[in-house]
């Protein structure tokens, strides 16, 4: 019988709303074994979202919460690993994204670097597995965006010899893996993802997330708010570029709001955050080619049928479908991508592609924290 090469990925996104963890057997191709989604409570979901943007007494809340994320990453390994009925010894190591707190890319006036907490000791140390983290450090190192990280998992997973492809991932942001059947893989964040949509409906209907996109369907489009949206500089930028609530967060909607001579229908800026998402990822996956291309869609953003049926509408060249069709659900794909970065770190091989985040090299691998 062969043996199982069981790997843990650990994930945590932009949108701060639970932990996904996945067990992952990388034995051959990557098979799902069993996941668990841990919800974050909203005290430090809020912790979380405050630090994401400058304030007082940064360093004490920062270190504060890198622990006590670190202890939830943990607990969220082993209540899998009980549910799974798999021992700690069975498991080779952990990958871990960590919790992005600051993501200031190449060019920003604030200087370059990236952010992430969940303190990766305090991981190893309580699951009892070695745990691999910092992989966005790394690859900022190494010159890079430090994101997107999972195009190299893409390509290993779902790359077609017959057909272009697309793996699209809408989370807090969104980006893009450009999969053609022939030639090089590229990738890049598009823009928001659910993050501004997610604020605007907690604030006006109380809810974590407007449920497969019904508030925004029963809203309009306001043309003018977004004309101003999409004449944000990131559009244009050249691919590699990465972002974050650094630049899409509720200070910046409120400035765009402010430019208007009157102030639209709530339900209508709901309809309207949608549509950036929507358009700012399609006009992104029209410029990489003008050919037919299959689109698998994971993430948040591939429950909003909605927001599908709205990217089905704006690439009609193209099929739009969830990564289920590929096989796997679409919650799962980035906390499975950091397992496969932590079989990569571990026995030293490629864990990025340098056409994705112009990093000076492609072996970009994580911290290792042994056990």
């Amino acid at each position: 019988m062969t043996q199982r090469q069981l790997y843990i990925g650990l994930m945590s996104g932009t949108s701060a709303d639970a932990i996904d963890v996945v067990l992952v057997d990388l034995q051959f191709s990557p098979k799902l074994i069993a996941q668990h989604s841990l919800p974050l409570p909203h005290k430090i979901q809020q912790q979380i979202h405050a630090l994401s943007l400058p304030d007082e007494n940064e360093i004490d809340r920062m270190c504060a919460l890198d622990t006590e994320l670190g202890q939830l990453f943990a607990q969220a390994s082993l209540d899998l690993l009980s549910k799974a009925k798999i021992a700690n010894h069975d498991v080779v190591a952990i990958g871990s994204h960590g919790q992005t707190i600051r993501h200031r890319p190449p060019g920003s006036i604030q200087g370059t670097f990236t952010l992430q907490i969940g303190d990766p000791n305090i991981i190893a140390e309580l699951t009892g597995i070695t745990t691999v983290a910092d992989f966005r450090r790394r690859d900022m190192a190494a010159g890079g965006q430090g994101a997107p990280l999972v195009p190299a998992f893409h390509q290993a997973v779902f790359k077609s010899q017959k057909h272009d492809r697309v793996i699209l991932n809408i989370g807090g942001m969104a980006n893009i893996t450009w999969l053609p059947a022939e030639g090089k893989t590229s990738g890049f964040d598009t823009g928001p993802g659910n993050v501004l949509m997610d604020n605007w409906v907690q604030t006006h209907l109380n809810k974590s997330y407007d449920a497969n996109g019904d508030w925004a369907s029963a809203g309009s489009i306001n043309p003018e708010l977004l004309r101003l949206l999409l004449a944000y500089p990131f559009f244009s930028l050249p691919a590699p570029k990465s972002t974050g609530r650094e630049n899409f967060n509720r200070t910046w909607l409120d400035s765009k709001l402010h430019m208007l001579p009157s102030q639209p229908a709530a339900v209508d800026v709901q309809a309207t955050l949608l549509e950036l998402t929507a358009t700012s990822i399609a006009d992104s996956i029209n410029q990489l080619s003008p050919d037919a291309k299959e689109i698998f869609v994971c993430g948040g953003g591939a429950y909003n049928t909605h927001l599908m049926q709205r990217l089905a509408n704006l690439l009609t060249n193209s099929t739009v479908a969830s990564t289920s069709t590929l096989g796997v659900a679409p919650q799962w794909i980035e906390a499975m991508a950091f397992a496969w970065l932590a079989q990569q770190t571990i026995h030293r091989k490629s864990g990025n592609l340098r056409a994705v985040t112009g990093a000076n090299r492609e072996v970009i691998l994580g911290g290792v924290y042994y056990a």
